[in-house]
């Protein structure tokens, strides 16, 4: 899969500290760490540089968070309040696109287990899921053992005070409506609500604007991205607003409907976990910032930035 950068911010504005966006109550930028930099010090680089009080968490130096050892994680958490950022989510593998239906179920619950006592201290609720890719199963089978996994995943989360948050990607309900609200409506509870990920519809084949019509009313995190097909075939991931995804269409929608959270960046200009491509390197936490001011002129842009905000309360 391609990137395209034109039409970038000038080099310049990359090394611009200001802190940017309304100290208004509502909509918050953040932005999840390891699309700018693999290392802790690169990500908190590149939230200071935005001026931006949050973070999303996946991996720190290649490793999930929780994976990290208990010295690291304890490193982890100190350095993010030192830097006074809020965690506003944490990605975590359970039920992804790595793990099938077809998988040991235990591992998800033990990373769900250790997921409770780490986001505790992180302040945050909210732990990204998906609902397992097929293995072969029939589409009957696969959407029983889908929804039998996560309807237990949901109530273990509720038992431990967090927020499981589907995502529109891989899984049994990752591209359509009408599971995600059986899924909701067969395992939800409290302790389960969307993540809409507004690129995703370009490479997995479906309209994002009209799959965030049916399922609006309960989303409470998004993801920024954008992307296009090229005409090879191939996938180029775009700044947003440069691509397919209908990005300005689908914040606008957000703001109409009265959201409130985190708009949260999740570039793939130089990572792409699904890929195994990581190109982050010296200039990842540059491309990061650029990718970040983009947005805030598309939200200016559109007259959304009176309800988007820098700081904010905690979130989740």
């Amino acid at each position: 899969m391609g990137v395209d950068l034109s039409g970038a911010a000038p080099e310049e504005s990359v090394t611009d500290d200001t802190p940017s966006g309304r100290a208004d109550p509502g909509i918050r930028f953040a932005g999840i760490g390891d699309e700018a930099a693999a290392d802790l010090t690169g990500q908190l680089d590149a939230l200071r540089r935005l001026g931006w009080a949050a973070i999303e968490l996946r991996t720190v130096d290649g490793v999930a968070v929780a994976d990290l050892d208990d010295r690291a994680f304890a490193a982890l958490a100190d350095r993010i309040a030192a830097a006074g950022l809020d965690v506003v989510c944490v990605d975590s593998r359970i039920a992804n696109w790595s793990r099938p239906i077809t998988g040991p179920f235990e591992d998800d619950v033990r990373e769900l287990r250790r997921l409770a006592r780490r986001c505790a201290t992180l302040g945050t609720r909210f732990v990204r899921v998906m609902s397992y890719p097929n293995a072969g199963l029939d589409e009957e089978e696969w959407g029983r053992r889908a929804l039998d996994r996560m309807t237990r995943l949901v109530r273990r989360a509720e038992q431990e005070g967090l927020v499981l948050l589907h995502e529109n990607c891989s899984g049994w309900a990752g591209t359509r409506a009408d599971r995600m609200r059986e899924l909701l409506d067969r395992a939800g509870g409290p302790a389960l609500r969307l993540l809409f990920d507004i690129g995703n519809g370009v490479p997995y084949g479906y309209d994002a604007r009209a799959l965030l019509d049916e399922i609006i009313d309960h989303v409470a995190h998004v993801h920024v991205k954008d992307a296009r097909t090229g005409p090879d075939g191939q996938i180029a991931y775009t700044l947003p607003g440069d691509g397919e995804s209908a990005v300005r269409s689908c914040l606008r929608a957000l703001v109409d409907h009265g959201y409130t959270g985190a708009w949260s960046i999740e570039p793939h200009i130089r990572l792409q976990p699904h890929q195994g491509q990581d190109t982050t390197g010296a200039d990842g936490v540059a491309a990061f910032v650029r990718y970040g001011r983009c947005l805030e002129r598309l939200v200016r842009q559109e007259s959304l930035s009176d309800r988007a905000t820098a700081g904010g309360g905690r979130h989740g």
